[in-house]
């Protein structure tokens, strides 16, 4: 079943409509449907439903609300990935096995050893990874389409982290041989006053290609980060990322 997303407005009545031109053309000419066949539409917010086409042009299609359910495939945990920019294409493997794995957003991050330099194209860039977003969502049939936000600089990210947003910030830190993410995510409980506390939303950050410098992993941990390892083995940079969050879903969702 096909699956569409729109934006709440986008519901009323009973009724939804489709005015994306990108949507329409995959809808009416990729697709060939037609009023009478039924897809799936997401509010990309709560709620996913059944729709019955009654109207396909070339401005809009438009269709009855057949089924209305809550996100079936949305996890509850909200994982941030703060990914150090790496060189070629790998960027936009992480982000489609972030996604597929659960990631609620993910942040570039310029760092002492990002090869990659803004010259110009950076907006270029943003807007295929947001489209690499968007299509791996519709892959893997989940209800939101993460948010790929502007890429911040290393100052900006331990501004952002000093913000009370996350019941855990996790440093995925090489030089680090003790603490582990299941250790990172129970110090996050035990340091909260309250009974039944969970963790619900979780920062990841990762290095490029080399890593933070020492410097940096001292600036992220004094922006209030844990420092965590991911096992004996060194993982690539477009490793590590995924790796870490299907570790905190497994610790948090299963």
């Amino acid at each position: 079943m096909s699956r569409f997303f729109v934006d709440e407005t986008a519901v009323k009545g009973g009724m939804i409509e489709i005015t994306d031109r990108d949507d329409l053309k995959h809808l009416s000419k990729v697709l060939r449907l037609a009023a009478g066949d039924e897809i799936d539409v997401s509010d990309s917010r709560e709620y996913e439903y059944r729709v019955k086409l009654t109207e396909v042009t070339a401005e809009k299609a438009a269709g009855h609300i057949i089924d209305k359910q809550k996100f079936a495939r949305e996890p509850e945990t909200l994982v941030t990935l703060y990914q150090g920019i790496p060189k070629q294409g790998k960027m936009e493997e992480i982000i489609q096995k972030s996604i597929e794995l659960g990631v609620n957003r993910i942040v570039p991050v310029f760092t002492e050893r990002t090869v990659v330099k803004d010259t110009g194209g950076l907006e270029k860039k943003v807007q295929r990874w947001r489209k690499v977003a968007s299509e791996t969502v519709k892959q893997c049939r989940r209800g939101i389409i993460p948010e790929v936000s502007e890429p911040l600089t290393f100052i900006q990210l331990t501004e952002e982290l000093k913000k009370p947003c996350y019941d855990a910030v996790l440093l995925l830190y090489e030089e680090e041989d003790k603490s582990t993410i299941k250790d990172g995510l129970k110090d996050a409980v035990n340091g909260t006053v309250g009974y039944g506390f969970k963790v619900r939303t979780t920062a990841l950050i990762v290095g490029p290609e080399g890593g933070f410098s020492k410097e940096e992993a001292e600036q992220l941990q004094l922006s209030g980060a844990e420092s965590v390892s991911l096992g004996a083995a060194i993982l690539r940079t477009e490793t590590a990322g995924p790796a870490a969050i299907a570790m905190v879903m497994y610790e948090l969702e299963l």
